[in-house]
């Protein structure tokens, strides 16, 4: 069984990076001017569709940070590596691959 220690810090290691790539991308995520005196149709174009990128990346950041805190509400519980459909233990290689998993492979294939 994975330490779940050695998961946690993953797993904060990785919440660290995504609060800080939020951050960066801030800007990329902001209103586009529509003002046609200062930026050409194209341009605004190119402008709205990195914004909308921006904000889905942004999207599945959220997602993955609500999985990772989840992850490490289920450790500090005791209950960190068991299936949350079946109860059954999560595989080793499944949680070094992810450790915010929370299926067992059969529970989140029937899922």
């Amino acid at each position: 069984m994975i330490d779940p220690e050695d998961a946690r810090r993953a797993l904060l290691a990785r919440r660290r990076e995504l609060v800080d790539l939020s951050a960066m991308a801030r800007d990329a995520r902001s209103v586009v001017s529509l003002d046609q005196q200062s930026v050409g149709r194209l341009s605004r174009m190119d402008a709205l569709q990195g914004q909308a990128m921006a904000q889905a990346s942004e999207r599945q950041r959220v997602a993955e940070l609500a999985r990772i805190d989840a992850a490490v509400h289920r450790i500090e519980a005791g209950t960190y590596g068991d299936c949350l459909s079946c109860g059954e233990e999560i595989a080793e290689g499944r949680l070094k691959a992810d450790p915010a998993a929370s299926l067992c492979i059969a529970c989140a294939a029937s899922g």
